[in-house]
């Protein structure tokens, strides 16, 4: 996999909320540093965000805001979104959630779409379950992790 970016960073998640409860305080930090933020993710995960955001102690425009990213599972619409941003020079975090073969796939696509790539920081988060037996040779080809327990 080429290093899309200058820092790779990864997270290994069990379930949405998991995802949703590991990602929300970066990409909450993100919105306040004005950066894009795109999910790319196998499964719509509306759903489980709206219920997540409604339980949060967070002010109603942070939560309005956060809800107002794009949850679902429309990758084309999300692709040509990082190519338009990408050539206004926007810094943009790429939130890609799914199984081993979606992250990568998902990673060559953005090779494609997207032709200058310091701008953007790519945040490879992959399902626990199906990559358990590989963690330690995952993690190795990443800078940080992102996760509950440790903060970048």
């Amino acid at each position: 996999m080429k290093n899309l970016t200058k820092e790779k960073i990864c997270a290994f998640y069990a379930s949405d909320y998991h995802f949703e409860m590991i990602s929300l305080p970066y990409i909450s930090k993100s919105m306040d540093e004005n950066k894009e933020i795109i999910i790319l993710t196998e499964n719509d995960l509306e759903d489980t965000v709206n219920t997540l955001i409604s339980r949060m102690n967070l002010k109603d425009a942070k939560k309005n805001k956060i809800l107002g990213l794009d949850w679902k599972d429309n990758d084309l619409k999300k692709f040509k979104e990082i190519s338009k941003s990408s050539k206004e020079n926007k810094n943009m975090i790429i939130f890609i959630k799914g199984k081993e073969n979606y992250i990568e796939n998902v990673n060559k696509n953005i090779e494609k779409w997207v032709e200058d790539k310091n701008n953007i920081k790519v945040i490879d988060c992959y399902e626990f379950f199906e990559v358990e037996n590989k963690i330690d040779d995952i993690a190795e080809k990443y800078d940080k992790i992102l996760g509950t327990s440790k903060r970048e």
